[in-house]
């Protein structure tokens, strides 16, 4: 009776090595993961965040390639990024654009196409040339930290038009003046006198 329960014990040990190994080899291979042909074009980004190779590529939320490669050009130093994308997902216009979005607050980084209206497609090999970069949020909470540190977007707390500049604009205004130099010293100004 011990043997059978080690045997069995042994069996379930053995399944569970099979289905890792099974996965492994599963998420590994990306031409399935894609379903079919594929093609590859390069889009250049500014800054990439955290995107990662293998990360995927969507439209309109759909899944319909992956970032095959991320490498840094060292004469513009801009990242290029390698997109694999499916034949499956039709042919994208010429003039796409691509964006890097993340998924939720702090999800995983991935790129966004958004199809033009060009006539032509793209090709295998072909550039995308309208890009946005990633928004990096330590980037973003630093300029609204400290973006104001300097004394360049603040004004003293007061806005334009606030109340030195109310006071400046009644002090120098000809008109006011004008109105009073013309009325003889004995004449009184109905508008100014009090019942």
């Amino acid at each position: 009776m011990k043997f059978k329960l080690e045997l069995t014990v042994g069996a379930f040990i053995l399944m569970g090595f099979a289905c890792a190994m099974v996965l492994a080899f599963a998420s590994t291979n990306s031409a399935d993961r894609l379903g079919g042909d594929t093609y590859e074009v390069v889009a250049r980004f500014a800054n990439t965040g955290e995107l990662k190779a293998r990360a995927p590529v969507k439209i309109a939320g759909v899944r319909v390639g992956e970032v095959s490669a991320l490498v840094l050009d060292p004469e513009r130093f801009e990242a290029v990024a390698t997109l694999r994308l499916s034949t499956d997902g039709g042919e994208l216009p010429l003039d796409t654009s691509a964006g890097i979005f993340t998924s939720g607050l702090l999800g995983e980084r991935y790129v966004g196409l958004t199809p033009g209206g060009d006539p032509e497609a793209l090709k295998d090999g072909d550039e995308i040339l309208l890009t946005q970069s990633a928004v990096v949020l330590e980037q973003l909470i630093g300029k609204y930290m400290f973006g104001n540190a300097d004394g360049g977007g603040s004004d003293g707390g007061q806005s334009a038009g606030g109340p030195t500049d109310s006071v400046k604009s009644e002090s120098t205004n000809p008109s006011s003046d004008a109105s009073s130099a013309d009325t003889p010293e004995g004449a009184s100004d109905d508008s100014t006198t009090p019942p």
